[in-house]
């Protein structure tokens, strides 16, 4: 057994720093995305996602009722490239919590949105991605938004 002991330890060193490696890869890609949000990119951010990408939203609605969209990934690329320029937009992730397993991928990052300037709402970002050859594709993407509860106000 102590033959075999420093082979074990290789195999687990090897296991972490890949693990490692893809965490930050991961983080690297969903800063991507949002890199390209900010610059109003929709090359950079298709770039980041997969063809079969959904995207949902849990937000409270005026009358305080909790609402479930699915929003049409080609029509939020449009509404990002029609944005003027006169009009800034941040969101800014306040951590990464990235879990993987083998090609698949989870981030957790609550954020802060601010627009001119002003902050906005906050929530929590939620994506699965999956890796594809060597690079990981967002796949899946469901965020909340509330204006209560936030850091900021």
């Amino acid at each position: 057994m102590k033959k075999f002991m420093p082979f074990l330890l290789l195999l687990l060193f090897v296991n972490l720093a890949a693990q490692e490696s893809d965490e930050a890869i991961v983080r690297q890609t969903i800063e991507t995305f949002f890199e390209g949000f900010h610059a109003k990119d929709t090359v950079l951010i298709k770039k980041t996602v997969s063809d079969q990408i959904i995207t949902q939203t849990i937000d409270a609605r005026k009358n305080s009722k909790i609402a479930l969209r699915t929003e049409d990934f080609s029509k939020f690329l449009n509404s990002i490239s029609s944005i003027p320029d006169s009009i800034n937009f941040q969101e800014k992730i306040l951590s990464f919590n990235i879990q993987i397993d083998g090609t698949m991928a989870n981030a957790w990052t609550p954020y802060e949105f601010w627009y001119n300037g002003t902050f906005s709402h906050c929530g929590v970002n939620s994506f699965q991605l999956f890796k594809e050859d060597e690079d990981w594709k967002i796949n899946y993407l469901i965020d909340t938004r509330r204006r209560e509860g936030c850091r900021e106000q």
